[in-house]
C-alpha cells in the first residue's frame, strides 16, 4: 500500500517533467509528509492536453453523501480495480499519474514499535504513480484521487507485501489514454532494481511531522540509551 510519501520537485520543474500545463492552486512544495486527505499534484490528460492539477487524496465515489460516508480510500488494488464498484469507471475513464519524490512504509521490531522506511528511486529521479479520480460533490465539486497498488516486488516485499504501481516516463501516455486502451497490462510490480529504501526516524510516525530531516538515513544506534525508537 501507500499511506504516505513526499513530493520535493518545483511545481514548474513538475509540469515541465510531464509537459502538463500547471493549474493555480497546485498543493505548496517541498512537502516531506503527504498525508491522506490533504491535496496532492496529479497529472490528468484532456482535449487541452495534460494538466498538473491539485486533487484530494482520498477518492470519493459519487454515492458518498459526505467525506466521511465509507471508508477512505486511498489505495486501489490494481488485482481488483475494474470489478469495485467505485472504482470500474474511474479506472476505465479517469486516470491519472501522482507525483512523488518517495514514499514511506512500516515495519514492527520484536517490541511492536513501528519502523519508518523511506522508498526512492536508485537514481534518485521522481516517481509517477498511478492514480485514478474522480468529481465529488454538487455544489462544490472536487477532484479526489487514489493511487494504484500492486503485489510487493523482491525488493519491496521485506518492507510490505503490497506496493504503489510505479509508472517510468515511457508508460505515461498509456496510462492516461492518450495511445487507446492498453493501461491494464501496466498493473504489475515494476523492475527489481529500481527502489532502493533505508530506515528514517520515527518523527514521521506523526502526521504532523514535517521537514527534509524525515527522509533523511536514521542509524538507531546514534539514538540515546532509553530513548524510544
Amino acid at each position: 500500500m501507500c499511506g504516505r510519501f513526499a513530493t520535493t520537485l518545483p511545481n514548474d520543474a513538475m509540469a515541465q517533467l510531464f509537459a502538463a500545463q500547471p493549474a493555480n492552486n497546485l498543493p505548496v512544495v517541498p512537502n516531506f509528509n503527504v498525508c491522506p486527505t490533504t491535496a496532492v499534484h496529479a497529472v490528468q490528460s484532456g482535449e487541452t492536453g495534460r494538466q498538473l492539477v491539485s486533487m484530494r487524496w482520498g477518492f470519493l465515489p459519487r454515492w458518498y453523501q459526505t467525506t466521511s460516508a465509507g471508508p477512505l480510500l486511498i489505495n486501489a488494488r490494481s488485482e481488483t480495480i475494474a470489478q469495485k464498484p467505485a472504482f470500474a469507471k474511474a479506472c476505465r475513464e479517469r486516470r491519472c499519474l501522482i507525483p512523488a519524490t518517495g514514499f514511506y512504509e512500516w515495519t514492527k521490531d520484536d517490541q511492536d514499535r513501528r519502523l519508518p522506511w523511506y522508498i526512492q528511486r536508485r537514481d534518485s529521479t521522481p516517481l509517477a504513480f498511478a492514480g485514478i479520480w474522480q468529481s465529488w460533490g454538487q455544489d462544490d465539486p472536487v477532484n479526489t484521487c487514489a493511487i494504484v497498488t500492486t503485489s510487493a516486488n523482491q525488493t519491496m516485499s521485506p518492507i510490505h507485501h503490497r506496493m504503489p504501481l510505479i509508472l517510468e516516463p515511457q508508460d505515461w501516455a498509456l496510462w492516461l489514454g492518450e495511445l487507446g486502451q492498453r493501461a491494464a497490462t501496466l498493473m504489475q510490480p515494476g523492475d527489481e532494481d529500481v527502489l532502493e529504501y533505508h530506515r528514517v526516524d520515527p518523527a514521521v510516525n506523526s502526521n504532523r511531522a514535517s521537514g527534509p530531516e524525515l527522509i533523511e538515513p536514521f542509524d538507531p544506534d546514534d539514538v540515546p540509551r532509553g530513548q524510544l525508537l
